[in-house]
């Protein structure tokens, strides 16, 4: 059978993949003030800058080379051809709706490609958004100290190099989203419903090590770096939880009981992250924080994300409850080892992506979607090494692939600020903008004039 099928979409899945696809996009602006509400307050105009301008550049690479390395036929068990469907030629056609015969057969001058039941096109809109927001998600580890134009140009390659290699190995399924597709969602079998190795742990990976190549912010660990902006954080993370039903139950690539089942153990495993999130914090420091409930949050967000077909409730409950109160002791690892992850990228997206990946091979039941079996229902390790060796598979390539290409950045064109630039704050020195006035705020015009705010 020919790769993509020809012929008429079904309206209802089409409208809700639009739809999906809209709510992870805007799931990286919501990062943007989730991290923009972290950093100081010189600092802010950058992160959102940098999750913005993910857009910009992987969109362009997206459709030009992306998803052909991504979903085009396999080469090698590396990634797909990336001249399939270069600039999406074959994809791009058809009628509004493809018009059928008395006999009801598909006219085929006015068929669409079609990947299942939808355009090929709406096919390619949603993946464009995983591949956005996963390169948005490093710069949380490099905050304060990465030169903005150094960013543009590790995120096009990073995402060449690293993450469209990663989406074909996950993501492309034999004769449903590929002609033949990668080796961990087809050889090993491995679950990854939405993203948890190829999103999320790829990420995390490369936000360590960038974070490691690029050096310690200066001051830190000495100097506290305090949230500028609390309820930014906590938009952000709305937004993100918002945007994220159309990132797990959206992988369903359908209107149908996988995106129903997928939606509810989301809102579960999300649920009691933040609140074992919250429970770690009250027991080690005293109180609960408001930081404490919006990294919970993307912490349940991101352990579900793998694992939200192949659990009933209270495998989502349990993948919660581990996700966050793990994740809320992991972000301490940095002061442990020394690398300076400014966000807590490595904490939160790796730590949370590796306990999600990995509790399929324990809490997986055959009444849920996938209908894989977890090692507590009866299922033993056979789910759990494929799930191991698929988040380790990617863990590892993710490491060397960032290191490569972090490294050839820093050594043609450098990646850190002068030590003046980061002083002044990475806002002025790299946008020539403030996020705030603060002479208009409560400073006179002698002021401004000497803080050069002024004309």
């Amino acid at each position: 059978m020919d790769f993509p099928t020809i012929g008429a979409p079904d309206t209802g899945d089409t409208a809700w993949m639009l739809t999906s696809a809209a709510l992870v996009l805007l799931m990286t602006p919501g990062l943007a003030f989730f991290y923009g509400g972290m950093v100081r307050a010189k600092s802010v105009l950058n992160m959102l800058m940098m999750s913005i301008s993910a857009m910009g550049v992987v969109g362009i690479l997206w459709v030009l080379y992306g998803y052909s390395m991504a979903f085009g036929e396999d080469k090698g068990n590396l990634v797909g051809d990336p001249f399939q469907y270069f600039g999406l030629k074959g994809l791009i056609g058809g009628s509004y709706l493809a018009e059928t015969d008395d006999a009801g057969s598909v006219i085929a001058d006015s068929a669409i490609p079609l990947v299942g039941t939808i355009p090929a096109t709406v096919f390619v809109a949603f993946q464009a958004m995983f591949a956005i927001i996963t390169v948005a998600l490093i710069s949380g580890a490099v905050a304060d100290r990465l030169r903005f134009g150094p960013w543009l140009l590790f995120a096009g390659l990073w995402a060449t190099v690293v993450y469209f290699p990663v989406a074909h190995w996950v993501f492309a399924f034999d004769g449903v989203t590929a002609e033949t597709g990668g080796w961990i969602a087809n050889k090993l079998a491995a679950v990854d419903f939405a993203g948890g190795t190829a999103v999320h742990i790829n990420a995390g990976a490369a936000g360590l090590v960038l974070a490691i190549i690029l050096g310690k912010r200066k001051g830190w660990p000495g100097t506290p770096f305090r949230p500028h902006n609390l309820p930014f954080v906590m938009l952000g993370a709305g937004l993100l939880w918002f945007g994220w039903f159309g990132f797990n139950a959206g992988s369903a690539v359908g209107s149908n009981g996988i995106a129903g089942a997928t939606f509810i153990t989301t809102v579960i495993g999300t649920c009691a992250a933040m609140l074992a999130w919250l429970l770690v914090e009250r027991i080690r420091d005293g109180h609960a924080t408001t930081l404490g409930a919006a990294s919970g949050i993307v912490a349940g967000l991101v352990a579900i994300t793998p694992s939200c077909s192949s659990v009933n409730v209270l495998g989502a409950l349990a993948i919660g409850v581990v996700a966050g109160a793990l994740c809320a002791l992991a972000v301490g690892l940095k002061f442990r080892f020394g690398f300076d992850d400014s966000l807590d990228v490595v904490g939160v997206h790796l730590v949370g992506g590796i306990v999600g990946t990995l509790m399929v091979g324990l809490v997986a039941t055959a009444e849920a979607p996938a209908g894989v079996v977890g090692l507590f229902y009866g299922g033993g390790l056979d789910q759990l090494w494929r799930q191991a060796v698929g988040a380790g598979a990617v863990l590892l390539y993710s490491l060397v692939g960032t290191a490569v290409v972090a490294l050839i950045v820093k050594f043609t064109i450098g990646l850190r600020l002068s030590d003046e630039g980061e002083s002044l704050g990475v806002d002025e020195s790299e946008h020539a903008e403030t996020g705030y006035d603060f002479a208009a705020l409560g400073g006179n015009s002698a002021t401004a004039r000497v803080s050069g705010k002024e004309g």
